[in-house]
């Protein structure tokens, strides 16, 4: 334990003060309270009571030297006030969207009920499942606010527009872009489309849009308005009015911009002490061109697993936080018990990268779970036949005997035939092309087996577990090695209203700790309510 000079003094109004670790860590624990560091007699002491005097005017008779103070600090002075007013939420948290429906309505819902903001995992689903999801979101949660992904989808682009259209059917005001390497139609289809004139002049945003990048030039896309070149195109389409239009170009094409750093699924593994820092100063240096009338606010995701990372995320000057891998490990995922018994068994070091599903042509990859599944180096074989050989016939015999048994477990031609019968509700431009250029073909065929993949992560189909595609990035492992010897050890415990208090509970007692080593005072680790809480004791606290 170290201390420094006093900077003031204290007198005790009757509180008792504490210098044993319990009633320390209790103390801090109370989060509205300001918490005094003391000298006593006996010790360093803290006390949430009497009265503190800055600097030598209180020196006398029962003052007490006070070495530090920390100040109230409640998760919902955490981030940006602006984020939670916008959204209408408590606290500045939020659960980014995990494909296939990973990121549940559960998970949507569970985050509304406890003021934070949920966003329901609607990429690689149809566009029935998806309006199945909106229309219970709508039905289950009346005004509270909910997101739903709309996911850069370049090689099915008349997909990714059905879904920005049935968002804008439905009337749904809150969207997470994500994985976008440019601005398409769709996404500013729904931008635009949202916005009108108050009779003050100033330009209303209905359809409000957090972009998640982890890319400079993708970011300068998102904090800009949206291209002349492609509003005129969705003006001549009939898509949005002339007024629409014109009103675009004094907003930006997004409320929120997410920092994504190392992170589970799409990621360009940027590490977040560099991201968003370099984001902020874009951000401002935007800003500043644009003279936008409310910034857009910054949030970080990637690594946001532990209340240290929390609280660094805050202190780096996030205005919100994005948790992912994390909540596919909880129980309102929609995962499987299998899936969240291998990520509660995970180290920081069990990822690895392997080819994506929907950007498989372009060579873009996404980081999954290395513990327990074969997936990666499976569908890495997958990408290097497909780069090396020009149709599914060339590539020699007895590897195609090796892909038909071990990963199809069916023939080609079999696969082929899911395959027509998938693009033909989904996407029937992608059979046209793949008729007359077989590598293309052999593309689609191969993205069968990633797709399927991680359905049968989500199903818990044991005999497929090798095959299992768990996107996951090396957060998964900092929760865990925090979780050890806790309430939130045994993947049963874990719901994500539970996880996500503890973390904003716990990112406050690490800054407030902070706060006390700025003075010059460091206290034990045991003075301070370090481990995880149920939710009950979490909701008093909170």
């Amino acid at each position: 334990m170290t201390a420094s000079s006093p900077i003031g003094w204290w007198r005790s109004d009757g509180t008792p003060f504490a210098s044993d670790p319990a009633t320390a860590a209790e103390s801090f624990s109370r989060l509205n309270a300001t918490v005094t560091v003391v000298r006593t007699p006996d010790g360093v002491a803290v006390c949430t009571g009497g009265t503190a005097v800055i600097g030598r005017a209180g020196s006398g008779e029962g003052f007490l030297p006070l070495l530090a103070f920390a100040g109230p600090l409640t998760p919902s002075h955490l981030g940006s006030s602006a984020f939670l007013q916008s959204h209408s939420l408590r606290f500045p948290y939020m659960t980014g969207a995990m494909a296939n429906g990973i990121g549940s309505c559960e998970i949507v819902e569970a985050m509304a009920r406890n003021g934070m903001l949920g966003s329901f995992g609607a990429a690689g689903l149809s566009v029935a499942r998806v309006t199945e999801a909106v229309d219970r979101l709508q039905a289950n949660l009346g005004d509270k606010t909910f997101a739903v992904n709309l996911i850069h989808s370049p090689n099915e682009p008349t997909h990714e527009m059905a879904v920005a259209e049935l968002l804008l059917r439905k009337r749904v005001r809150l969207i997470e872009a994500s994985a976008y390497l440019d601005l398409t139609p769709a996404v500013v289809r729904y931008r635009a489309a949202g916005l009108g004139a108050n009779p003050d002049g100033s330009v209303r945003i209905e359809n409000k849009v957090i972009a998640k990048v982890s890319r400079g030039e993708v970011a300068t896309r998102f904090l800009s308005p949206a291209p002349q070149r492609l509003l005129a195109e969705l003006v001549t389409a009939g898509h949005i009015t002339q007024q629409q239009a014109e009103l675009a170009a004094r907003v930006p094409m997004c409320d929120d911009l997410t920092a994504e750093a190392d992170s589970g699924g799409h990621t360009d593994n940027r590490p977040a002490i560099t991201l968003l820092p370099a984001l902020l100063a874009l951000r401002e240096r935007l800003q500043a061109k644009f003279n936008f009338t409310t910034p857009v606010r910054v949030g970080l995701a990637g690594g946001i697993a532990t209340p240290a990372s929390v609280a660094g995320a805050f202190a780096l000057g996030a205005d919100y936080v994005v948790t992912g891998s994390i909540n596919q490990a909880c129980r309102e995922s929609g995962s499987s018990d299998v899936v969240r018994t291998m990520l509660a068994q995970a180290d920081p070091a069990d990822v690895i990268m392997a080819p994506a599903a929907d950007m498989f042509e372009m060579g873009v990859k996404v980081q999954v779970l290395k513990r327990g599944t074969m997936f990666a180096m499976r569908a890495q074989k997958l990408f290097d036949l497909y780069r090396g050989y020009a149709s599914w016939e060339a590539i020699p015999a007895a590897e195609r005997v090796q892909i038909e048994r071990n990963l199809f477990r069916r023939t080609f031609d079999e696969v082929w035939a899911d395959t027509k019968d998938f693009f033909t509700r989904r996407d029937p431009t992608q059979l046209a092309r793949a008729a007359t250029d077989p590598r293309h073909q052999m593309a689609l065929a191969f993205r069968w087996y990633l797709g399927l993949s991680s359905r049968w992560a989500n199903a818990g189909d044991p005999d497929r577990q090798l095959d299992y595609q768990v996107w996951c990035g090396p957060a998964m492992g900092a929760f865990n090695e925090w979780a050890k010897g806790g309430v939130l050890e045994a993947p049963a415990s874990r719901t994500v209203a539970v996880v996500a208090k503890n973390l904003l509970f716990g990112a406050c007692v690490h800054l407030r700790r902070q706060s006390l080593r700025q003075q010059g005072v460091d206290l034990p680790d045991d003075w301070f309510p370090l481990r995880a809480k149920d939710e009950s004791e979490l909701d008093t606290l909170i």
